[in-house]
This record gives structure tokens, sequence and C-alpha cells, in this order.
């Protein structure tokens, strides 16, 4: 079985949202499919009824993935102490001419590049995972070659 890595805030969001699931959003589709069909008339032809099935069978897949998330979960912590990049580090990199840039390197399931979280296999995350502060790594990205100093490691 793959393992999920996840933050300790990862992991606890994706529980707060299974219990959400489970207890809330749950009650609200059977009440809706409850509302439907005292209204009568034929299935077939209930607009209502077919979006809360839909819904239904939606919130089912995501609490069974969830489920397998949380049961294949390893929880990471902030990065190694030896300044060696690695997941659940925060890492400072610049790219010649822009402007410096901090990530925290997650697995897949958190990545979200727009608040500073990067998978380990991401291009950028698959170039730093192992380097060091000083070091200047080459990126192989979708939209071509390029360089980044590692500024900071923490």
């Amino acid at each position: 079985m793959k393992v999920t890595y996840l933050t300790p805030e990862g992991y606890q969001r994706l529980k707060e949202e299974l219990e959400y699931l489970r207890t809330v959003k749950r009650k609200e589709i059977a009440e809706r499919l409850h509302e439907a069909l005292s209204e009568g008339g034929e299935l077939i032809e209930n607009s209502e009824y077919e979006a809360a099935k839909m819904e239904q069978a939606f919130v089912e897949g995501r609490i069974q993935e969830l489920e397998h998330l949380l049961a294949t979960a390893q929880v990471i912590y902030p990065g190694r102490k030896d300044g060696v990049i690695d997941l659940g580090s925060k890492v400072t990199v610049q790219e010649e001419g822009f402007e410096p840039e901090t990530y925290v390197i997650v697995g897949p399931v958190e990545a979200d590049p727009a608040k500073g979280y990067i998978s380990y296999e991401s291009p950028l995350g698959r170039a730093l995972m192992g380097k060091r502060a000083g070091d200047v790594v080459e990126v192989k990205a979708p939209g071509g070659m390029f360089k980044v100093k590692i500024l900071k490691v923490e």
C-alpha cells in the first residue's frame, strides 16, 4: 500500500473534512432525498432527486478516498536538523532575476504551490530533495530547464 505523506496540519484537515462529510453532509443529502421523494411524481422526472443522488455518490466517494488517505498516512514533521532537504523542510529558493520564494516540501495530497506547499514529486521538489543551502540545482520542468539557488533550509 502506498504511503500518504501529510503534515500534522494536513492530517488534521483531512480528519475534519471526513468528520464533516460523515456527520453533516450525509444528513443534509438524506434530507434532500427524503424531500424529493415526498414530492411524489415520477422519479425519472425529478431533477432534485437526481441532483441529490449525484451529490450523494460524490460524497460517498470522497469519504472512501479520505478513509484510504488517512489509513495510509504517515505524518511528516518539519525537516531534518542536519540542513538536508527532506519531507517537511521549509526551503527558500531563488531563480536568477526573480524574487526569493519559500516552499514547504510535502506529499502530493497536500501540494498547493500558490500557498507555498510543493510536492516532493514535482519537478522542483524532486530537484531539491537531499540538497542543502548554498546548492544550485537544475530543475527539469515541462516548460523547460531552469536553475534555482537554495538560500535557506529550515
